[in-house]
């Protein structure tokens, strides 16, 4: 099964986007993912990575993802054939 990992930087009191961001992608891919796995960290961090592969970094594009953009990337790594519906940009 698939996985992602949400590093995010506990000083800068990300916990709840990132608490966020993983009920958002279990809901969304609960047959694809099994496990979203919170990391804490320090130095403004906030990485998302999908079976260890980085697929955000919040320092190198300069601002957090957007959900639909995140589950996007998700998608694109770990279940390229599955339909996000409305989230799908055409």
């Amino acid at each position: 099964m698939n996985n992602v990992t949400i590093e995010y930087c506990k000083l800068c009191r990300w916990m709840m986007r990132a608490i966020w961001m993983s009920q958002e992608l279990l809901s969304t891919f609960t047959e694809e993912l099994s496990e979203v796995t919170l990391k804490q960290g320090t130095g403004g961090i906030f990485n998302v990575y999908a079976n260890d592969d980085l697929i955000f970094s919040r320092k190198k594009e300069g601002r957090f993802p957007e959900i639909t953009e995140l589950k996007q990337l998700v998608r694109d790594k770990i279940a390229p054939q599955k339909s996000l519906g409305h989230a799908d940009k055409k």
